[in-house]
């Protein structure tokens, strides 16, 4: 399967550096609409407070964007992916304790997709307030319009609307920088924020100064989503792209500074310096562009979920669920069950908060705990992968550490505003953690059995006229990788009361690999046209198609001869020209015969509870109802031994 990735190989062109821009900095591009109001609150303006404020905002973008995202963690490039799953694909045979880390990871970076969407859009349509006439107008049910027409609108795709993503943004950076140095150029001194020492005096001397690295954390929150995006940019695109952005925040930055230490009042007092400091006659096209550039914030963080699923279900940390692709656009997705959870969040969240204000005191716990996880995962990398030396690895590691430990216990006090979120990440992390070991678990009770020793049964069986053919075609799914093996309980299903005859016995393996895009097959014949493993290796990244891959395969080998359906009926007429194909699932379920102890019992009772709630096997592996006979077996994982049975004596 081709990929469409751009810059993937290097180019770099004015096209992939637009697409880049309009992609991926939506987030943190948008953050200008509400950081510097959230450090500074209805505090008493001064210059330690301002500048240290803004000096720390530009400490954060170098050590937490720059450095660690930019330069560090685009090395882990998987096959030109990204995000987390990614990178746990990478590293995931070094350490058997990396799972905790990216269910983590994976569930806080999905629990910032709910309110990220709210703050920018609101951030934003606030700005309505400023324009005379209007100063009482409602904000909330424009905001929940807005964003249940962009979750409405995700079924069709974004295709279209995403061709004009990278000039609005275009148009909102180069407003950023405008309006910034605008207010640099009548206050100049505003420079000297960048100092560090402004950022150590606040975070040391100043009166709970350590405390608002809550808010400064807002300045950074899309860091991730440089990472997450890599598949869709490439390194360079991001690398060029950054420092045009960067530049862009920073002026935007310090002309707020600027204008908040010239403009002649001790607070704030509820107004926001992004809207206050453009002139009059802007302020309509600026909100509108404001709004425009959080609407694709909110896309990008949407559709960042939706890729974020789907490789959770590939890697098994996710029940399956459909899946659809609303366009012929390679890549994109439109998951209905993700769509519906986010949007129900999302006018949750504006519904419950009113302001941006009040969600400023929520946002950012979520994404330090994802920063975190992605520092344990990239220094994996750099030491297994890169061959780093430890010991400058363990430097960084603690360097990251430290700062987002610091985050991290600032944000640890926005729990009591957050409080309800909690049972949301709760759900998600516990989906996570009981599917994938509860799979582990169901596994070790999957025995294999040598196929090589079968072969004269099957063989037998297939020319046996006595029992009625099942099909001429037989494909049973196998988890089995290796040549010879199959499940034992595959060849209990053949050799069953009612054995089931066929011509040509299949055995297909599923093999999701490492690499994202991987589409590739080998085939085994233990005995000629009789009995045939096939090896599909698929990439995390892909939605499979077992019953098209499969059909496909059989056609390459008969058009190469290698089978010898071109000589022999297979199953069609002269009524139907196609082959005939039986495919097995075979399921498991929960036998009543178990007694579990508390945890076992937990695990596999929600394993198998989800498993009711999520997609059939059939559905999951892309097999048509038609041709797939579905097996029931009980699972046995721990049988009741003690059953005292007492017999009664009756008199005759």
């Amino acid at each position: 399967m081709e990929k469409v990735k751009n810059g993937i190989n290097g180019k770099v062109t004015a096209a992939t550096l637009l697409v880049s821009l309009g992609i991926i900095y939506g987030d943190i591009g948008t953050s200008p609409l509400y950081v510097l109001k959230a450090i500074l609150g209805d505090k008493t303006i001064n210059e330690p407070l301002v500048f240290g404020g803004i000096s720390c905002i530009f400490w954060t973008l170098v050590l937490q964007t720059t450095v660690k995202y930019i330069w560090l963690t685009l090395k882990a490039d998987n096959d030109g992916e990204g995000g987390i799953f990614s990178l746990y694909a990478l590293v995931r045979r070094y350490s058997k304790h990396l799972v905790i880390p990216t269910i983590l990871g994976a569930t806080t970076l999905l629990a910032d997709g709910i309110i990220t969407p709210p703050i920018s859009v609101a951030s934003a349509i606030e700005g309505l307030t400023m324009i005379k006439g209007l100063e009482q107008i409602p904000t909330v049910p424009i905001v929940v319009v807005i964003l249940s027409l962009l979750f409405f609108f995700q079924r069709f795709g974004t295709q279209k609307v995403g061709s004009v993503f990278g000039p609005v943004m275009v148009t909102w950076f180069l407003m950023l920088f405008t309006i910034g140095l605008s207010q640099i150029l009548l206050f100049p001194s505003v420079i000297k924020a960048l100092n560090p020492a402004y950022a150590y005096h606040l975070l040391v001397e100043y009166p709970h100064g350590f405390w608002l690295l809550g808010a400064v954390f807002l300045a950074t929150t899309g860091a991730e989503a440089l990472y997450s995006d890599l598949g869709h940019c490439g390194r360079k695109n991001i690398r060029i792209t950054w420092a045009f952005v960067k530049v862009a925040l920073l002026t935007n930055y310090l002309g707020q500074a600027a204008w908040i230490m010239h403009q002649g009042q001790s607070t704030l007092n509820g107004r926001n310096p992004f809207f206050e400091m453009m002139p009059s006659w802007f302020l309509l096209g600026g909100i509108a562009i404001a709004t425009a550039a959080a609407i694709i914030a909110s896309q990008a963080l949407i559709s960042g979920s939706y890729t974020l699923i789907s490789e959770a279900m590939n890697l098994n940390f996710w029940p399956r669920v459909a899946v659809r692709q609303p366009s012929e656009t390679k890549g994109q997705i439109y998951i209905p069950s993700v769509n519906n959870i986010l949007w129900v969040g999302c006018v949750a969240m504006i519904v419950y908060f009113q302001s941006s204000t009040h969600m400023e005191a929520a946002y950012g716990f979520s994404i330090t705990i994802t920063m975190m996880m992605t520092t344990v995962l990239v220094s994996y990398f750099l030491v297994y992968k890169l061959k780093w030396n430890k010991f400058l690895v363990f430097g960084l590691l603690l360097l990251f550490a430290t700062v987002e430990t610091s985050f991290f216990i600032t944000n640890v006090a926005k729990i009591k505003e957050r409080w309800m979120f909690l049972f949301f990440e709760l759900f998600i992390f516990l989906v996570m953690y009981v599917w994938y070991y509860s799979r582990k678990l169901n596994n070790r009770f999957t025995k294999f059995a040598d196929l090589g020793k079968f072969v004269p049964q099957l063989t037998e069986l297939s020319t046996d006229d006595n029992i009625p053919k099942f099909a001429t075609h037989f494909i049973y799914l196998t988890k089995a990788d290796k040549r010879h093996e199959v499940e034992e309980k595959i060849i209990n299903s053949i050799f069953s009361k009612n054995p089931k005859r066929a011509d040509v016995y299949w055995f297909l393996h599923i093999n999701r690999t490492e690499q994202p895009y991987t589409l590739s097959y080998d085939v085994s014949e233990l005995v000629d046209d009789k009995v045939i493993k096939i090896n599909i290796n698929v990439g995390f990244r892909l939605q499979p198609r077992t019953e098209l891959y499969f059909k496909k395969i059989v056609q390459e080998l008969v058009a190469q001869k290698e089978l010898n359906l071109h000589i022999r009926p297979d199953g069609s007429t002269k009524y139907n020209a196609e082959p005939e194909f039986k495919f097995v699932v075979i399921e498991k379920f929960l036998s009543v015969e178990n007694e579990f102890a508390l945890k076992e019992g937990l695990l596999l009772n929600s394993y198998f509870f989800l498993k009711r709630l999520g997609l059939s096997d059939e559905k999951a592996f892309g097999l048509d109802k038609c041709d797939v006979v579905v097996e029931q077996i009980p699972l046995i994982y721990h049988p009741i031994n003690h059953v005292e049975l007492t017999r009664n004596t009756i008199n005759k």
